[in-house]
């Protein structure tokens, strides 16, 4: 009996001796949760990621003295007899570059931007943002139609099925190639010339983007004085937790459509390095002939912490692809039979080279300075018949436009918060930017073939070639003042100097004598400074007011002026475009299942540059781009979307039945002209209605989700013409589109499926006067996807 009694204390002497306990924390910066921060537990550097909520949690600890290491931050733990709970606020004690504060309906796709972000200003901005894991749509096409749905207001230019160009405008701009938006890439240009040809030739791979954010008007005075705003698609960055990644995404689809992405991310070297890198290509055909497209894509992201204060990251982005065009078509053509193509010798290429270097110190937890350091080496070729579609492709030379891009960019930002009222904090951001960029554009003929040959027939061009030099130097500020704990105002300014050249000689074509060859240079030296100033009030229930009115202005390209085009002629005395945005809006979340954002805008454009549809001695139709005359557009833009299964159960129910609708209600209109054949008309490329609505039901492992598309009719010239026999211009009829998206997680797979263009609706979005033209550009008609992903 004494031999068992010994026996039971020495095992329990044993148990107390090896005990194990908790540490359950929680982070939080004031009374917001700190989600995907990295706690380190000292000794033994143990790793943790909180969640959504702030809470990590470290297991399994004997007794003793702990230290919970947090960046720069540093809290000492001891355990005794029983489990801890540490609850952490980081509001006093530190800024971190790895800590990401989110809010509670950061499950939701769409949000808006913090007031101070980084080193940039948001108060009293029209922003939206775009969760892109939270998005269940057709990513290896890049669909925009479902990727921005939740964007009220943006007109979509849909013809390119494979998703290798982004045409998107807002508030009745032109979506060409998303020119009247500054677009970028973790906070850098990503555009071919930002001065000369704003124009996006470069998508990112939505596989690899975290979220997408968005400006309005208002982002002039920090990111550039484009109408439209600001684009900016972050991408992803290696787990903070976890040395090694791997993620692999395989997709099939209609029309021999194939795609593989695959991409490695981490933190290595004791968490002071993150990596993540992605290779994705992608090929297919269209449900049209001549179709055919591939695309290689790379990226490679490195970010080294030297000290906790001072981060170092280096970008380098490829990409390229070779596509055949099928071509436009002309209504009757369309109405007949869209899937036919009149344009056998049509080709497009494009090679991206983007390198960033970006240097990141933080002062203390008020104060911060960001420098960006960015180069785009890169072109595009254009090689087929330009002429007009109704006209058959008899053989002979083809056109060839080849562009060469090289621009190099730094930014410069500096943000401190200080104490304006008492203890409320204001914020100031001062900044400089430095661009200087060269397009070498050249266009004549080339080969009778029919293959992808880019190479000019003879010596040099025979219509013309150019070198597009421009500069660009600005200083920008703004800065929060806050007036109490509800109301902000925040002005702003920017100055801005352009200088936009061209150098070099174009033919002039002749009937009875032979061509001329004419040297030109030209020089466009100017000067100007933009205001605007914004307030916010936020309501205790998470919601707020918000208004602003800045100044925008849009110069002229010279490189956009000598492209020699049977559709489209330039007026020579084209003159820079100025004027204002103004936003009222009223955004929040209620009851943490419901965000909403409604607002009215007004958008002044001054000399604006447009189309009118013109007949020239041969009675062919054509388009004349000129300063056509003043335009205002006015109109409503609302955000709904929320989870009724959350508002119904008060959050306890682990399925999503998340509703939402975007809806766009636009009056464009031209103004203050003489001339009555485009006096009060609309705008082109201005649908007056836009209404994107659907439902998503699951849970952490299913999804599926139904997407409503509705655009109202809409015209491409500013004469408002119907119907024009080169299809150039005329209406763009109203149309209604449906997509459903599956997905099913199981472990470490998850399968995506769907369809795009449920009800196979016969529509197009765009009326092209050049390529990938000229004329009607249908749509994607029906067609499927599957993806399968693993990650390891």
């Amino acid at each position: 009996m004494r031999k068992f009694q010994l026996m039971m204390m020495m095992c329990l002497i044993s148990v107390v001796s090896y005990a194990q306990y908790n540490i359950n924390g929680s982070l939080r910066r004031g009374d917001e949760p700190v989600a995907h921060a990295t706690v380190i537990l000292l000794p033994g550097s143990q790793q943790k990621l909180s969640d959504e909520n702030g809470f990590f949690r470290f297991t399994k600890l004997t007794p003793g003295t702990y230290t919970i290491k947090i960046g720069d931050y540093e809290e000492t733990i001891v355990i005794t007899d029983k489990h801890v709970v540490a609850d952490i606020n980081l509001l006093k004690n530190i800024t971190l570059s790895d800590v990401v504060v989110t809010g509670k309906r950061n499950e939701s796709v769409s949000g808006m931007l913090k007031d101070v972000s980084g080193t940039t200003i948001n108060a009293g901005k029209k922003t939206e943002v775009i969760n892109m894991r939270h998005i269940n749509a057709n990513l290896a096409t890049n669909n925009t139609r479902q990727i921005y749905a939740r964007i009220p207001g943006l007109n979509i230019w849909e013809y390119d099925r494979g998703g290798l160009q982004l045409g998107i405008g807002g508030r009745g701009l032109s979506p060409n190639r998303s020119s009247n938006f500054n677009i970028r890439q973790n906070g850098y240009d990503i555009s071919a010339d930002a001065l000369g040809y704003p124009e996006s030739y470069y998508t990112p791979s939505s596989e690899a983007i975290e979220r997408i954010e968005i400006v309005r008007g208002a982002a002039s005075l920090q990111y550039g004085p484009q109408f439209g705003g600001l684009i900016n698609f972050i991408m992803k960055e290696g787990p903070k937790a976890k040395p090694f990644e791997l993620t692999t995404r395989q997709t099939l689809g209609s029309y021999g459509f194939f795609n593989s992405f695959n991409s490695v991310g981490g933190t290595i070297a004791k968490n002071k390095l993150n990596y993540y890198a992605f290779y994705q290509f992608k090929r297919g055909d269209d449900w049209r002939p001549n179709s055919h497209y591939d695309q290689h894509n790379a990226y490679v992201h490195l970010a080294y912490d030297v000290t906790p204060k001072f981060r170092i990251t280096g970008e380098y982005t490829l990409m390229k692809y070779l596509a055949q065009q099928p071509g436009g078509l002309t209504d009757a053509q369309f109405k007949e039979d869209p899937s036919v193509s009149v344009r056998a010798r049509n080709w497009f290429k494009v090679d991206w080279n983007l390198i960033s270097l970006n240097l990141d110190y933080a002062f203390n937890e008020h104060t911060r300075l960001n420098w960006r350091n960015y180069t785009l080496q890169g072109g595009r070729d254009a090689l087929g018949v330009l002429s007009y579609i109704n006209r058959p492709d008899n053989g002979g030379n083809r056109d060839f436009l080849s562009d060469r891009y090289s621009n190099f960019g730094s930014e410069l930002r500096f943000i401190h918060q200080y104490k304006f009222i008492k203890d409320l904090r204001s914020t100031v951001l001062v900044g400089t930017r430095v661009y200087k960029g060269l397009t070498k554009r050249k266009q004549g003929s080339a080969s009778d073939g029919s293959g992808d040959d880019f190479v000019f027939n003879g010596l040099e061009p025979d219509l013309s070639g150019f070198k597009f030099p421009g500069t660009n130097i600005a200083a920008f500020a703004e800065n929060v003042f806050q007036i109490n704990k509800h109301w902000s105002i925040t002005p702003g300014i920017r100055f801005e100097h352009i200088n936009t050249k061209s150098e070099g000689y174009y033919y002039k074509l002749n009937i009875f004598i032979p061509n001329e060859r004419i040297t030109e240079s030209r020089s466009n030296p100017r000067s100007f400074t933009l205001l605007g100033v914004g307030t916010s009030w936020k309501f205790n229930n998470g919601t707020e007011v918000y208004a602003n009115i800045s100044q925008n202005y849009r110069s002229i390209n010279f490189n956009d002026i000598r492209v020699v085009n049977a559709n489209a002629k330039v007026d020579p005395d084209l003159k820079d475009e100025d004027g204002y945005n103004v936003d009222l809006g009223f955004r929040g979340t209620y009851r943490n299942w419901l965000y909403l954002d409604v607002s009215l805008f007004y958008l002044k454009y001054n000399g604006r540059i447009g189309s009118i549809f013109t007949r020239d001695s041969s009675f062919m139709t054509y388009r004349l781009r000129t300063n056509v005359s003043d335009s205002r557009n006015y109109g409503l833009e609302t955000l709904l979307e929320g989870d009724l299964l959350k508002a119904i159960t008060r959050g306890r129910s682990k399925y999503k039945l998340n509703v939402y609708t975007s809806l766009s209600l636009i009056d464009a209109r031209y103004i203050n002209t003489k001339n009555t054949a485009i006096a009060d008309k609309l705008v082109e490329n201005v649908p007056p209605v836009l209404v994107r609505t659907g439902l998503s039901f699951g849970s952490p492992r299913f999804n599926i989700t139904y997407q409503y598309s509705y655009q109202a009719k809409q015209y491409s010239d500013a004469t408002n013409t119907e119907e024009t026999p080169t299809a150039v211009d005329g209406a763009v009829p109203a149309f209604s589109v449906m997509d459903l998206s599956l997905s099913y997680n199981w472990r470490k797979f998850t399968v995506y499926t769907g369809v795009n263009n449920l009800a196979d609706e016969k529509y197009f979005t765009r009326r092209a006067d050049g390529y990938p033209g000229p004329g009607i550009l249908p749509a994607d008609r029906r067609n499927l996807y599957v993806t399968l992903q693993f990650k390891l």
